[in-house]
């Protein structure tokens, strides 16, 4: 595979999930995407019923507000790219638990700088609904956390010395260069991260050591 196919083929898996055909996954299918492009607060209960031709009825058996599809659309969103993540980095580095620690970045790279990136949705969440007892800032929690536990996860597989601590700091680079792209604009941010990676790697995770040569 060429490095441009395999680009290709890292931004497909990002690519929204199909809408189902009707019933309550089709209700989420529609919002996710309607909340994604336009935030969650400017879209009406009307407007997400409309797009899904799902009248209020058929709504109501499925959920009790507006708030709990926002839910629902968080979690699938969290399901959904959570597996792209772990598949797109093997798809860029391979198994190499060590080279998929920098692979992370570099996936970034290429889905922060896709004409249809609207930042992070669970970040742009949590910001919408700040109150930390808020069910919708708790679900964007939820995945933010386990961002963080799959970065944990991924240190102690690569024999990294001290992992929590590892992925605090991992944490910090990869969600300031969400930060540097969506608030400053910059699409260089995880460009600019990737020599600090490089150096927190170096500092926790041991180097691999060399098969020696055959004579």
């Amino acid at each position: 595979m060429s490095p441009t196919e395999r680009e290709r083929a890292i931004l497909e898996l990002f690519t929204l999930p199909p809408i189902a055909a009707q019933g309550r996954d089709r209700l989420v299918g529609v919002a996710m995407g309607l909340f994604y492009f336009h935030g969650i607060s400017p879209i009406g209960l009307d407007r997400i019923l409309a797009e899904a031709g799902v009248s209020k009825t058929t709504f109501y058996k499925h959920f009790e507000s507006k708030d709990e599809l926002v839910v629902a659309t968080i979690e699938l969103r969290d399901a959904w790219q959570m597996d792209a993540w772990a598949r797109a980095v093997e798809v860029l580095v391979g198994e190499d638990p060590r080279d998929q620690l920098m692979g992370v970045l570099d996936v970034l790279d290429l889905i922060i700088n896709e004409p249809s990136f609207r930042g992070c949705q669970f970040i742009n969440a949590a910001a919408e609904f700040p109150n930390p007892n808020d069910p919708i800032h708790r679900a964007a929690v939820r995945h933010k956390r386990g961002n963080s536990t799959w970065f944990r996860d991924l240190a102690e597989r690569a024999g990294a010395r001290h992992p929590e601590a590892f992925a605090d700091a991992y944490t910090m680079l990869f969600e300031g260069a969400l930060v540097l792209r969506q608030v400053h604009d910059r699409d260089d941010a995880a460009k600019a991260a990737r020599p600090h990676l490089k150096r927190l790697i170096e500092e926790y995770v041991p180097a691999r050591l060399e098969p020696p040569l055959t004579p």
